[in-house]
């Protein structure tokens, strides 16, 4: 007996999705190429997997851009970031929300959460075929026919595509709903990293062991000329440039922007106070340690490992004591301290990216359904569509409830 609703990829999308159409009666197969479901939620927050965001819905839409957010707001108040966590804490799972809104199980992890989703679609029949890749969408004159998996053709007039985008493709998601939707007649928005790390053109005094030094709550900056990106923020020095909170959170415009221009990273190490209040502050420990090295005066701003590299860099001579400085050499150590010039940007790795900006054109897909309006029986959801959220449950928060959408409408639709 052919499925009703054929779901390819079990990612979170793919997972609710499957699970709400099964819930309501249809027989649901749910196709994932990898051996095993969920493989972007296990490897989110760390492995600790960051469940959603919490706060009210209009917060939550708010972290998007404008027209994402418009898209995705109907099936987020379909289903909320409530609904996920009563899902899973009514199966045992314990959560806290952290000050910041982010939302994680408190002594599980992400395979926990992933096995109390398997949970529900092995309660609900669905139908789960594990290292099975589909290779193609069947369509007959603009309508869903089938999907082909290996030699096998599986009849289904209702197809729900949610096989991610093209970010960390060793957990799967490596672009192939891109070139499915597009045969299908679907448009699609140039793909960008998103939530990725920034690789610098490294400068030669950039220290060996400069990588792996954590910089806590800075304000990164992206610079074009004009400033076109900021976040504040953990930020990771690393082998080839920048990663953590900060890095991530500017990469989006950093990489729709390259092309443009060179662009550089700033770092704003004392986010708080103003060039004057650093000034004021600098000549207040002068006073009380005049012998002491601009090294020394670094490390109030840096981990002790990177005290030497930014007094290099902002007096040339780090060893020198403080009281030698001149005026200028001491408004330039300020400056140092409020614009660290880091590196120009070389690239930013698409497949390094936690998602990816760019998909399925937005105007090409009904909101309130999850329907393709270019091929009948056709639904799309999760990040093959063209949002991407900040870190912090965002993405998979518009995963589940797109997901959520897309398995309700194929599974009532005639």
């Amino acid at each position: 007996m052919s499925p009703d609703v054929v779901v390819v990829g079990a990612g979170a999308a793919g997972i609710i999705a499957s699970w709400r159409a099964a819930s309501l009666g249809a027989k649901v197969l749910l196709l994932e190429k990898t051996p095993r479901i969920g493989t972007k939620i296990l490897i989110s927050g760390g492995g600790k997997c960051n469940i959603t965001h919490g706060g009210e819905i209009e917060d939550v839409l708010h972290a998007f851009r404008p027209k994402e957010a418009r898209f995705i707001r109907p099936a987020c108040y379909r289903f909320t970031n409530r609904d996920i966590v009563k899902m899973l804490t009514s199966r045992g799972l314990e959560v806290y929300t952290r000050p910041d809104g982010r939302i994680f199980p408190v002594d599980q992890t992400a395979k926990d959460v992933v096995a109390i989703l398997g949970g529900y679609l092995r309660e609900t029949g669905v139908e789960l075929r594990l290292n099975a890749p589909a290779s193609a969408i069947l369509n007959d004159a603009g309508r869903v026919a089938g999907v082909r998996a290996g030699s096998e053709e599986i009849a289904c007039d209702k197809v729900i595509l949610s096989v991610g985008g093209s970010s960390y493709p060793g957990s799967g998601t490596t672009g192939d709903g891109y070139a499915w939707a597009k045969e299908l007649g679907h448009s699609i928005v140039k793909v960008r990293a998103a939530l990725a790390p920034i690789y610098l053109d490294i400068p030669a005094g950039w220290p060996a062991e400069r990588a792996g030094i954590a910089l806590r709550d800075v304000l990164l900056k992206a610079k074009q000329g004009k400033e076109i990106a900021r976040w504040r923020g953990d930020l990771l020095l690393t082998h080839y440039g920048v990663s953590g909170p900060a890095a991530l959170e500017v990469s989006r415009v950093v990489a729709e922007l390259l092309a443009d221009g060179p662009i550089w990273l700033e770092v704003d190490l004392a986010p708080d106070r103003s060039h004057e209040a650093v000034i004021e502050g600098f000549a207040a420990w002068v006073r009380q340690n005049p012998r002491k090295t601009i090294t020394t005066y670094a490390e109030e701003f840096v981990p002790q490992r990177l005290a030497e590299s930014l007094a290099a860099d902002a007096c040339g001579n780090p060893s020198a004591a403080v009281r030698s400085l001149s005026r200028k050499a001491q408004n330039r150590l300020t400056e140092t301290i409020k614009s660290w010039r880091i590196g120009q940007v070389r690239a930013v790795p698409l497949e390094k990216g936690e998602v990816v900006a760019g998909g399925v054109s937005l105007d090409e897909v009904d909101p309130h359904s999850m329907r393709s309006l270019k091929c009948e029986g056709l639904y799309l959801c999760g990040e093959i569509l063209d949002v991407s959220g900040p870190v912090g449950g965002y993405n998979l928060q518009a995963a589940f409830a797109t997901g959520f959408v897309a398995g309700e409408s194929a599974a009532r639709d005639e």
